[in-house]
């Protein structure tokens, strides 16, 4: 198994209610405790997939979400992190983006400041052995 950590970027899947897979590309970091964290908005369809079952995959991927024909896909438990446990995923996230997410996290509360203020919220990714 690669290390999914290093991947720029990964297609995140999460299940409906009646099991059928969606796909979003995440930017994604190591959390230095095995596990792999990313942030979205609190009130994302990922989040609501996720509330309904922390049962994930995760697959490298570029920006759109595109894998490779030889890509490994790897189950993963999601975890919502909110609070005082979202810190650690920003700053991973943050470490490894760097201005890019600065970039991403500015425009993200000019849009808040416009009455679309989506709360952060981390996930936290423990992966399957």
């Amino acid at each position: 198994m690669s290390d999914i950590g290093v991947e720029r970027y990964v297609r995140l899947t999460t299940f409906t209610r009646d099991g059928r897979p969606k796909h979003a590309p995440v930017w994604i970091a190591p959390l230095g405790d095995g596990s792999y964290g990313f942030t979205t908005g609190l009130s994302s369809w990922k989040v609501k997939r996720i509330r309904n079952s922390p049962s994930v995959e995760v697959t490298p991927s570029d920006a759109r979400g595109a894998v490779a024909d030889d890509a490994t896909t790897i189950s993963a438990i999601a975890e919502l992190c909110t609070g005082d446990a979202l810190g650690p995923i920003e700053r991973a996230i943050k470490m490894k983006y760097g201005w890019q997410y600065t970039a991403i996290s500015a425009l993200g509360r000019l849009r808040g400041l416009r009455g679309n203020g989506d709360e952060n919220c981390g996930v936290r990714l423990t992966l399957a052995h």
